[in-house]
């Protein structure tokens, strides 16, 4: 499945407006960057993208399972690394409610089943083109 961003970017430093169909956000840089932190940094976007996801997906499936599970809480800490070409996701998971460990088990297996996920441990290109 595809997905397709736009981004615009004028003359207003880092401001920029992102749309996706019919949704829209606005990214920026913070102060001390020559920002305006009117927005999540694009670093920010990419944890939320696997804190979000990870939270859909856990909750699809706790649905489906029927366990009593109130809130599920997700934080990912993006930690970069660009002269080792690497970079670090920690993601803290909590949920309100009442589960046992085999449950706990399994909730660990499919927050690594998230679509996200799967991208970022799989090996990822970039092909890009100007117009």
């Amino acid at each position: 499945m595809a997905v397709t961003v736009k981004a615009s970017l004028g003359k207003t430093k880092y401001y920029t407006e992102v749309t996706a169909g019919e949704n829209q956000i606005i990214t920026d840089e913070p102060v001390d960057k020559g920002g305006q932190n009117k927005g999540f940094n694009p670093m920010e976007i990419l944890a939320t993208s696997l804190a979000s996801c990870t939270a859909a997906t856990l909750r699809m499936y706790i649905e489906r399972k029927e366990w009593d599970v109130e809130n599920i809480h997700v934080e990912v800490e993006l930690e970069n690394y660009p002269l080792t070409k690497r970079a670090i996701f920690k993601r803290d998971i909590t949920f309100e409610g009442i589960l046992d460990d085999e449950q706990m088990k399994r909730l660990h297996t499919i927050a690594d089943a998230c679509p996200i996920h799967k991208i970022l441990t799989n090996e990822i290109e970039i092909l890009t083109k100007f117009s």
